[in-house]
């Protein structure tokens, strides 16, 4: 039926050809060497959206810079248009289209178009494809994955950012078709999770509006406080995206008023948020536990365990260090091996050379007969292409005992937290064989570790005996040790832009290392079914003082992973109760209108749920706005093989953060 619709769909576009107008070569003259035509539809679910007004554009290359209009023309009764424009030079311009129609098919069919009812589609960088759709499942792709791009009436930004946001909207939508892109209707996503369910929804959400049913209502609820008014279907579609929580139950009832898309959501979600699973290869990921982006925004994955599909089958420690590109596939000639890497952990960077880093931790399952105690006290480095750099050891130097968190700062220098030898290990400028040990007694099982503006790093020390962050100066030594301000069993460590630390407190979780073992870990979470009391975040000033209390609310389960976005926002992996946090930062500016600094900006009951998360260890922003979570561990882990299977992306939910910007988050 499908394939039946495409073919009338084709010939009904090839037949309104000589009938539908072209105002395309704005500038006017013959067509030029680089001229480019593009058919398309523009279609209300199976209804064609006649008299629409159609306009390509090249998108702003910086962030507010006005974008260029290639081509406007008007589709005819059928829904058809044709364009035809001279092709930018520039391989990377991200191309786009919206069509404006009024929400009435009266006032269409006079040929009057309103501003309440805009679709959107985003164009591919290769050649024009035979045939576009625009649509409302086009348009929430176009929204979602440019939501950080998108003001009120363009879409402009910098690279990567921009560029691989386009892309990732083919992973939501194909413009080919109008349909749900393959990404999205297949696993390790399709009916494995409730996105395209949820995606479906946001469409038919739409769709009311452009049946001419539902545009106040759905103007009036997607308006952020403190914002002008919406306008139309695409800006309603971004503010969704921007604050997903806000009437997600009175948004989900606009959608029985159209339902034109299937598999729908049966009833309301939490907020709206569209999180996609990325499995790249189908057999490599097992156990991701932390993610670095390099400067094009590809995604370095620390890996725990080698791939066997069954957790029952015992795995020795990971070999391969993943790279992903932006829109979760492999890159070329990855995972890459050698360099020493065994059963790495929470820690992998990529320094401003371009190199990544990883830690090996010496991860492996229950019932590995390998020494793990050979492999665990070494840091692995890659070039850019996934060339070892380090030796068939790794590099050893520098006291290096079961490594977890690493980052590189904007000097070049490497810093590793040593979770089983009560020290931090600095590399200057990247330079393995100068690599020194940097005691702190008082930091028991260190693990994360962040970079603040100033050049000085953050370790938090999980050991109950001892909870506690030291600080250390950009040269190595302890300046102080920060303890109280509710830190208990903290794991990750993030700065903002203005120096402030946050500390994610797992309240329960103890790290395996220094005799701690995985199993212990596992006992410790097992069962744990609602938030625990110790669950929080701590904030640290620069100056080292605390505010009284930590900062508490049911969207923090068992934090692990924590991340800072452009907007100074903070986001909360959790290890446990499938969902994430996301926290007003100090920049109330960025918040909702009378946030304070803490306060949940996700469901305070709920936090961002998601049946696509497992045990999530590390989260990042991209320079796309995308937040990227690591499955770490299956819900119900078994020894011999616990490690999860996928990353988790939710797709434009914070500010765009520099890649490789260690030492406070920047916009791009």
């Amino acid at each position: 039926m499908r394939r039946r619709r495409g073919v009338l769909l084709l010939a009904a576009i090839l037949a309104s050809l000589a009938t539908v107008p072209s105002q395309a070569r704005t500038a006017g003259g013959p067509p030029g060497p680089d001229a480019a035509g593009q058919c398309g539809v523009v279609r209300s679910g199976d209804s064609p959206v006649g008299s629409a007004e159609v306009t390509l554009y090249r998108a702003g290359d910086e962030p507010g810079a006005e974008p260029q209009v290639l081509a406007r023309t008007r589709s005819g009764p059928d829904g058809a248009f044709r364009l035809s424009y001279e092709r930018p030079s520039d391989p990377a311009a991200v191309l786009y289209l919206f069509a404006d129609a009024a929400p009435d098919p009266a006032e269409r069919s006079a040929g009057r178009p309103g501003e309440a009812v805009r679709l959107a589609a985003v164009l591919g960088n290769g050649p024009a494809l035979p045939q576009v759709v625009v649509n409302e499942r086009t348009t929430v792709a176009a929204a979602y994955a440019l939501a950080r791009f998108a003001d009120r009436h363009a879409i402009a930004g910098t690279n990567p950012g921009l560029r691989n946001a386009a892309a990732i909207s083919h992973n939501l939508a194909d413009v080919g078709t109008g349909e749900v892109a393959r990404v999205l209707a297949t696993p390790p996503n399709g009916s494995l999770t409730s996105t395209l369910a949820a995606f479906n929804t946001l469409a038919d959400i739409l769709a009311g509006c452009v049946e001419g049913r539902t545009c106040a209502a759905l103007f009036a609820l997607a308006r952020q406080p403190g914002q002008p008014e919406v306008r139309d279907t695409f800006q309603a579609a971004v503010a969704i995206a921007h604050a997903p929580g806000r009437h997600a139950a009175e948004l989900f009832a606009l959608a029985a008023a159209a339902p034109r898309y299937q598999p729908s959501l049966p009833s309301a979600p939490d907020a709206w948020t569209l999180a996609l699973r990325y499995s790249g290869n189908g057999h490599e990921l097992d156990g991701p536990g932390n993610i670095a982006f390099d400067a094009e925004g590809n995604a370095w994955v620390a890996n725990n365990y080698q791939f066997a599909a069954d957790p029952r089958e015992s795995v020795c420690g990971g070999r391969a260090v993943l790279k992903f590109t932006p829109t979760g596939e492999d890159a070329p000639g990855a995972p890459f091996r050698g360099g020493g890497l065994y059963g790495a952990g929470f820690g992998v960077t990529v320094d401003p050379k371009g190199h990544a880093w990883v830690g090996n931790f010496g991860f492996q399952g229950a019932g590995c007969e390998l020494d793990q105690n050979r492999f665990n006290r070494s840091v692995s480095q890659f070039a850019g292409d996934g060339t070892a750099l380090s030796p068939d050891t790794g590099w050893r130097g520098g006291g290096i005992v079961q490594p977890q968190g690493v980052v590189a700062d904007r000097a070049g220098n490497v810093w590793i937290a040593n979770c089983g030898g009560r020290s931090v290990t600095r590399i200057p400028d990247g330079r393995a064989d100068q690599a020194r040990a940097v005691a702190t007694e008082s930091l028991h099982k260190p693990f994360g570790v962040a970079v603040d503006p100033a050049g000085r790093a953050w370790v938090t020390g999980n050991g109950s005996d001892s909870d506690s962050v030291q600080v250390l100066a950009p040269d190595g030594t302890p300046e102080r040790s920060v303890t109280g301000g509710g830190l208990r069993r903290p794991l990750g460590v993030a700065t903002d832009s203005e120096g402030n630390a946050w500390v994610s407190n797992s309240g329960i979780v103890p790290l395996p290392c220094e005799g701690t073992t995985p199993a212990d870990t596992a006992e410790a979470v097992t069962g744990v079914t609602a938030p625990h009391p110790g669950a929080s975040v701590t904030l640290i000033r620069p100056e080292g003082s605390t505010p009284d209390g930590p900062f508490t609310n049911d969207g923090l389960f068992l934090p692990w992973g924590i991340a800072v976005d452009g907007d100074d926002t903070v986001w909360v992996a959790n290890f446990g109760g499938h969902r994430l946090a996301r926290l007003c930062g100090v920049r109330l500016s960025a918040c909702p209108p009378g946030h304070r600094t803490g306060q949940p900006i996700s469901p305070p009951d709920t936090g961002y749920t998601s049946d696509g998360l497992g045990r999530n260890t590390g989260i990042q922003i991209d320079p796309s706005g995308n937040v990227w979570l690591a499955n770490n561990w299956q819900t119900v882990p078994l020894q011999t093989n616990p490690g999860g299977r996928e990353l988790v992306v939710l797709i434009g939910a914070a500010a765009p953060v520099r890649p490789v910007a260690a030492g406070g988050p920047s916009r791009p």
